[in-house]
């Protein structure tokens, strides 16, 4: 009978993954697994695949990445930087536009591990966290950018989005807002979620009423945003300013508001996320979130060519970067309407 390192890993009670790493003398691996691994091996007689292992050793000097929408700023700039500097590494890179769908996210994960690759980048993927892990545990090099994943073999790099939606609400309250709405992404995205638990936190922080009726979805796109305004204009919503969760649902809202005549920022203040370039250049410039984004795209690269030249991981898995809030001109104005409570009124 040819044994398989999969009737290992059944007998013995672990992963596939975890006897590999007993057989290369992982350090991860802790000595009672090692032992238990160890004496399944002699009892079953099972000899690793020479053959097999050199040729996983052979590397295609290639690292996937995917992600959610390649046409959105704030994904083809960490693209950039992770361009950058796996090309500066003698790597090249194979990019992969889900269009925030999960079976083409499933579709791409298994092309590339078909040797496709020697490592995948997944930028805010929808993947859940077990299938994220489920996928390392076979061996397999990924990193992850926009989240924390709590696995030892998985590098990510990202930003703290709480923190900084706590920021920007923190700003529109000192400004003296007390109805803000706020328009969120894809319902399974984590930087959507996270942003709103942000959102949530300041008012509790600020002793603000949470209003559930101030809360739209605009999935990450201007159309949404747009979209997004109009539903919150049409059933009358009370608000006077609108945190979106990334800057092309905020463009969105321009649009909306230059068709309803609402004037940005003395009717309704604006913030967003991303600092995209056109957020410099719009009439009334867009306050909003910068991210590190190319920065982000670098390290994630230098966390994985470090595990796949030393075969262990960085001491410092995980990286967390510094957002700043750029206050800019959509969300400095005096408070319409008294205590700041007035709807926003069209043509007003």
């Amino acid at each position: 009978m040819d044994i398989k390192i999969v009737d290992v890993a059944a007998k013995a009670g672990v992963s596939p993954a975890t006897v590999s790493r007993v057989l290369n003398n992982n350090s991860n691996v802790t000595a009672n697994t090692k032992e238990k691994v160890m004496k399944v091996i002699e009892e079953l007689g099972y000899q690793p695949n020479a053959a097999a292992k050199n040729l996983r050793s052979q590397r295609s000097m290639i690292i996937g990445v995917i992600v959610p929408e390649i046409n959105n700023s704030y994904y083809a700039e960490i693209i950039k930087g992770i361009e950058n500097k796996a090309y500066a590494q003698k790597y090249k890179v194979i990019i992969c536009d889900t269009g925030n769908n999960k079976e083409k996210e499933l579709d791409f994960i298994s092309l590339l591990m078909n040797k496709t690759a020697d490592s995948m980048i997944l930028v805010t993927p929808l993947l859940s966290d077990e299938e994220l892990c489920h996928i390392a545990d076979m061996s397999y090099l990924i990193g992850v950018v926009g989240r924390h994943i709590d696995h030892h073999n998985i590098p990510c790099v990202y930003t703290d989005n709480v923190k900084f939606s706590k920021d920007v609400v923190s700003h529109l309250v000192q400004q003296g807002h007390r109805k803000i709405a706020f328009l969120s992404g894809y319902a399974d995205a984590v930087d959507s979620y996270e942003r709103l638990e942000g959102y949530l936190k300041a008012l509790r922080e600020h002793h603000i009423p949470f209003h559930p009726e101030l809360i739209e979805n605009g999935d990450f796109s201007e159309k949404g945003g747009y979209e997004a305004i109009k539903r919150l204009v049409e059933k009358q919503a009370d608000f006077t300013a609108v945190y979106a969760a990334n800057d092309e649902m905020a463009l969105g809202v321009y649009k909306a508001c230059a068709e309803l005549d609402i004037r940005i920022p003395d009717q309704l203040a604006v913030v967003g996320v991303d600092n995209n370039r056109i957020s410099r250049y719009i009439q009334p410039k867009l306050s909003t979130v910068s991210q590190p984004k190319i920065k982000m795209g670098r390290a994630i690269v230098e966390k994985l060519i470090e595990q796949l030249e030393h075969g262990e991981p960085s001491q410092e898995r995980v990286l967390v970067l510094d957002s700043e809030l750029m206050i800019r001109e959509s969300s400095l104005a005096p408070v319409p309407g008294p205590s700041g409570s007035s709807p926003v009124t069209p043509g007003s």
